[in-house]
């Protein structure tokens, strides 16, 4: 199965070279810009070749460049748009000494909206929007070579957690593997350190990667690694032609978060690292409890059932001891690295073969940026001026709201099918700053392919189907991000009031179908922005249920098409935008920062999803007895420390942390505290994992908190009393939904047909 050009050049670029596998610039012998082009072949080499680059900026007027702009052609766009003019320079070097100019005479940085220039500070990105190439046109996802890598490390007996930068502390095995099978475990028993780092980095040049994967491979493995690397004296030539990896400082933008990172740029390769992939699943399908590897394996039913399972805490001293079972360790590690991969990496692979970004680049870029970049490739062919972001202002959003809180039974749930890019479609909607039309004409086309790879994954066998998901699932995600680029801050056409437009016609669609339902014996419980809720009238048969739901549909507008996407047996509804759903396999959805919070103790996640678990299966007379077995757990101390410890990881050096609460700029926190206390060189980036001690139910944590490594099973002395009262308190914020009646004559303890 391959992506042939017979699509749209307007989503997938106008140049059909076929291959691509990674770009790369680099200043040539004679100071002019060149970019390295390597390239699949038939024979499934990977051939290299040279080209020239010609770097660019967008102007609003050719005498805004002095001295610089001797060294620049400058060319004429069509429409009124304010920045008018592109300037080509001769090198790389030229452009960016232009824009340093133009910064000190405008007072307006490149990445301002007020900025009459536009610069993007890419050659890889410019080079790809002029010509029109994307990576990976014409190969399917099992022809690109993917090599995983997964660290296993030593902690000095003091500490809690392996730190790069102790001398005392290293790498003790590396794990290897890729697509093909192939797997290798580099053990620190065989191997000293150097050694395993020189092996690591012969064996990429070996097998030669197109892309390097691994779980948290930019905030633990990588980082490590370089810095192990440096105290050994092992350069890491990981890139091709023996290039040396390249560091720098990266951030990673993912629903409300924002994650920095050390970035790692390998010439020739990608680095692709799936702790980011699972964030970004997780914003919208918001079914993951944890983002580590053996919790997300298992979330997707790719680990293995006879893995080797290892605590992470007993990592160094079980490799004095068993040095093989940490090497099996690792090894089923990797594994679950590549199964995990193979989920999550063909919808960007499938997004790369449009977008003007390298691999990596499609992986951390937002789906904004991505928008906006196939919006200024558009305009960049037709040579046609680009506008100036709008100014950011506030407006109302989509439709929330709930009815009940409490136990419901016989749950549906119907939404519209992709209700604001249908908004759009049907009404055309569209950027003003638009004049090409260019963004409606992207977000058709997405539908259309979209229908078409739904299509062609119904009809495809087992080997391709899973492509064609991807693809289909690739012009999702972006299908679903033009409503929020319409009121995006950065983008270049940006429009509030269209946003405004969509999200006012979209509570007007679910406010009539609140009110239909609500006219046909339907009890809403909770409408969040696109889907609704809802316990249907009894119906008497299939027929009825049928016969309801072609009403709803026919009673809303062309263009706008409700799906019934869910029955449930259940859901508990606790408070906006917070239920825990029982779906028909026995599977329970949670929803909602108030009933996931990775912020709990490990005693009240667990606590809290067995309590959910009987609420949904009307069992909430069993609750006490539930509560009543922790109780007893925690007074009579048998659960290992850890059932109760909370690990926190340290932004701050803590001698900073220390300048600031002398400053007064921030609270006292108890895991810096302890690391003060403890005498023992803790850096940012340590992770420190504390209990509380005492005996009263309310204490100063950063008080009373000692190091997990500290603890003395044969003299307990974590604080029962406060333990108990966070199991009452968390026992507590659930009676009110649980007291809460069904108002009268609602049929949400109702019996169903078939039920």
């Amino acid at each position: 199965m391959t992506l042939t050009h017979a699509l749209s050049s307007l989503l997938y670029g106008k140049d059909a070279c076929p291959g691509l596998v990674a770009c790369e610039w680099a200043e040539g012998p004679e100071g002019q810009d060149e970019i390295i082009l390597f390239q699949r072949e038939q024979d499934s080499s990977t051939s290299r070749r040279v080209e020239p680059f010609t770097p660019f900026l967008w102007l609003a007027s050719p005498d805004m460049l002095d001295e610089s702009g001797g060294t620049a052609d400058i060319e004429k766009l069509s429409g009124s748009a304010p920045l008018a003019y592109l300037a080509f320079f001769k090198t790389w070097k030229n452009a960016q000494e232009a824009v340093k100019e133009l910064k000190k005479k405008t007072g307006q940085n490149p990445s301002s909206n007020d900025a009459p220039y536009l610069f993007i500070n890419d050659p890889v990105q410019q080079y790809l929007m002029l010509t029109g190439r994307t990576l990976f046109k014409e190969l399917s996802f099992p022809q690109i070579r993917r090599m995983q890598v997964d660290i296993e490390t030593y902690s000095t007996p003091a500490y809690d957690f392996s730190n790069p930068e102790r001398p005392s502390d290293r790498i003790i095995a590396i794990a290897l593997a890729d697509q093909s099978g192939w797997t290798e475990v580099l053990s620190g028993e065989d191997l000293d350190e150097k050694s395993m780092l020189k092996r690591f980095v012969e064996l990429v040049q070996e097998r030669d990667p197109d892309v390097l994967e691994g779980h948290n491979l930019f905030k633990f493995d990588l980082p490590y690694l370089f810095t192990r690397a440096k105290q050994q004296r092992v350069p890491m030539r990981l890139g091709r032609d023996g290039h040396r990896a390249r560091l720098g400082q990266g951030r990673f933008s993912v629903g409300e978060r924002t994650i920095n990172y050390t970035k790692c740029m390998l010439f020739g390769r990608h680095v692709a690292d799936t702790f980011f992939m699972t964030q970004a699943y997780d914003v919208t399908h918001r079914s993951l409890e944890s983002f580590g590897l053996k919790e997300v394996a298992q979330h997707f039913g790719v680990a293995a059932p006879d893995r080797t399972y290892v605590d992470g805490a007993e990592i160094a001293r079980l490799f004095e001891r068993e040095p093989a079972r940490i090497m099996a360790y690792a090894r089923d590690d990797i594994c679950e690295t590549r199964a995990v991969a193979d989920v999550l990496s063909p919808v960007y692979f499938a997004q790369t073969q449009m977008l003007p970004f390298s691999y990596q680049q499609t992986l951390v870029r937002g789906n904004g940026g991505k928008i906006d970049a196939l919006m200024l490739r558009a305009y960049l062919h037709a040579r046609h001026a680009v506008p100036l972001p709008g100014e950011p202002r506030s407006f109302e959003g989509g439709y929330t709201d709930i009815f009940y809180t409490g136990l419901a039974r016989h749950v549906h749930h119907c939404d519209v099918r992709s209700l604001y890019p249908s908004l759009m479609l049907s009404r055309r909607i569209g950027p003003q700053s638009d004049p090409q039309g260019v963004f409606l004409d992207l977000l058709v086309q997405l539908r259309d392919m979209r229908v078409e790879a739904k299509r062609r994954m119904q009809e495809a066998h087992a080997d391709e189907r899973r492509w064609w998901d991807a693809r289909q699932t690739a012009f999702k995600v972006l299908i679903n991000s033009f409503y929020g680029y319409l009121g995006f801050s950065q983008a270049r056409f940006n429009d509030y009031d269209a946003a405004e437009q969509v999200t006012r016609e979209g509570r007007e669609v679910l406010k009539h179908m609140l009110d239909w339902l609500q006219a046909h014996d339907a009890q809403p419980v909770e409408i969040d922005t696109d889907g609704i809720y809802f316990v249907p009238p009894p119906f008497r048969n299939e027929d009825e249920q049928a016969q309801f739901e072609t009403q709803l549909q026919a009673s809303l507008p062309e263009g706008i098409d409700v799906e019934f996407d869910g029955v449930f047996p259940a859901m508990f509804s606790y408070k906006m935008k917070n239920y825990a759903l029982l779906d028909d396999q026995g599977e329970i959805l949670l929803k909602g920062a108030a009933l996931k919070s990775r912020g709990l103790e490990p005693f009240q996640r667990d606590f809290l999803k067995e309590m959910l678990r009987l609420i949904l299966e009307d069992r909430a007379g069993e609750i006490a007895d539930l509560k009543a077995r922790y109780a007893e757990a925690i007074q009579t101390r048998a659960w290992p420390i850890t059932r109760l410890a909370k690990t926190e990881t340290l932004q701050d050096n803590p001698l900073t942390y220390q300048e600031k609460i002398k400053g007064k700029s921030r609270g006292r926190n108890a895991a810096y505290e302890l690391a003060l206390r403890s005498g023992r060189d803790y850096r940012a980036g340590d992770q420190v994992a504390y209990y509380v001690t005492g005996d009263k139910k309310s204490v100063a944590v950063y008080e009373a908190a000692k190091l997990v490594s500290a603890w003395d099973p044969e003299q307990r002395d974590e604080n029962v009393p406060y333990y108990l009262a966070k199991l009452d308190a968390l026992a507590v914020k659930f009676n009110d939904a649980l007291a809460n009646p069904p108002p009268p004559d609602v049929p949400l303890q109702g019996e169903l047909w078939g039920a």
